[in-house]
């Protein structure tokens, strides 16, 4: 029997029967076939590549694997996504750092060729039922004659600096200078989106806005979400979660995407901590209603940490906008209008829900004194 052939059959036995009967027959087959591996390695970067194709990106396929199946699987699709790379397209420096992202894929030693072949089936079984996304790609710069202020230079000072002011916030044991770093980076990011506004209006060809994807991870998904919302809203973005998979596309323009993942990661950072030191207290007094008090805490933090983000963003953009000579106004309208027209052209339909399990009282109170002490309100303007 061909090497081609064993595969067909494990496939066909395993890939499209999701009984555990199946997966043993189409593993023993693969065990007993050496001369099978390669080609089961081969069709494997096929899956990928068919991936790519139906919208995802490699961060994308990276958690999926991550949140339905174990390590070992994790290993075998970083080494697919590796060994496929070579024979892909260029496709912009997002997804080169995605690439760059990606775990390394060497195998764990294995037990056994069936264990080896059981595996690689139930990662080709997962590959095989992912839906199609919506494309995040809306050309590249060749094809629509424009480059994204990320493909046109490297990373701005200001996103660097703002970057090391996070970095700060997280480390720091001190509320109130959180509090100073937090309001720094915010203000920071507000002046650089209109600095990127004004480049762009003058340019010959401006920009168009893009899109990304954030995990959401468990637990408390939906408060995560919710933070995600309001930082991507303080930032002239916009996000829409998608529960079932674990991730929220954010549209906006390349620097206030920058901005977004940036800020949203610190923040949940800080979010946590802070969680963790006043569940101790509560757990102290006697308190053993961790769960409710974990999601109240994150969805006032979410609310709260969203209003002040948004009073420091148009803050700051008003005091831009009255040192200039240039009415912000219309630049930051059409702006607003370009990337509302690419999210309902992403994504046509769309549903709101309502927060669940944010109930519990002293969650609410704790999660929104610790989003008051990383306040990102007015402060002296930065040097």
């Amino acid at each position: 029997m061909s090497t081609s052939r064993t595969v067909d059959r494990a496939f066909e036995t395993a890939l499209y029967d999701t009984a555990d009967h199946a997966l043993d027959t189409a593993a023993s087959l693969l065990a007993a076939d050496p001369g099978a591996d390669a080609e089961l390695d081969r069709r494997g970067e096929e899956f990928v590549a068919t991936a790519w194709r139906r919208g995802w990106q490699p961060a994308d396929l990276v958690r999926i694997v991550r949140r339905e199946l174990d390590d070992v699987h994790l290993r075998l699709v970083a080494r697919l996504i590796r060994a496929q790379a070579p024979h892909d397209r260029p496709r912009g420096p997002r997804w080169a750092a995605q690439l760059d992202a990606v775990p390394e894929g060497s195998a764990a030693p294995r037990a056994d060729r069936f264990s080896h072949a059981t595996a690689v089936l139930e990662l080709y079984r997962l590959l095989l039922r992912l839906p199609t996304l919506e494309p995040l790609e809306t050309g590249g710069a060749e094809e629509n004659g424009r480059r994204t202020p990320r493909e046109a230079r490297p990373e701005s000072r200001a996103l660097a600096r703002i970057r090391a002011l996070l970095a700060k916030a997280e480390a720091t044991g001190y509320p109130e200078e959180a509090e100073a770093l937090s309001a720094k980076a915010q203000e920071l990011m507000a002046r650089h989106s209109v600095d990127e506004a004004l480049l762009s209006a003058h340019a010959p060809a401006p920009d168009t806005p893009g899109a990304c994807r954030i995990g959401i991870e468990a637990p408390y998904e939906q408060a995560k979400a919710v933070l995600l919302d309001a930082v991507a809203d303080a930032n002239h973005c916009r996000a829409v979660w998608n529960e079932a998979l674990g991730f929220s596309t954010v549209v906006g323009f390349e620097s206030d995407l920058e901005a977004v993942e940036l800020l949203h990661t610190s923040l949940l950072v800080q979010a946590e901590a802070a969680m963790t030191k006043a569940e101790a207290v509560q757990r102290a007094g006697g308190r053993k209603r961790t769960k409710t008090f974990r999601q109240s805490f994150l969805a006032a933090y979410a609310h709260r940490a969203g209003a002040r983000l948004r009073a420091a963003a148009e803050a700051a953009t008003a005091e831009a906008g009255g040192a200039g000579d240039v009415d912000l106004l219309p630049v930051l309208a059409s702006r607003e209008v370009a990337v509302t027209d690419r999210l309902e052209r992403m994504l046509p339909e769309t549903t709101t829900t309502r927060l669940r399990g944010a109930g519990d009282a002293a969650g609410w109170t704790e999660g929104t004194r610790a989003a008051d002490d990383a306040e990102v309100g007015r402060r002296r303007p930065l040097r």
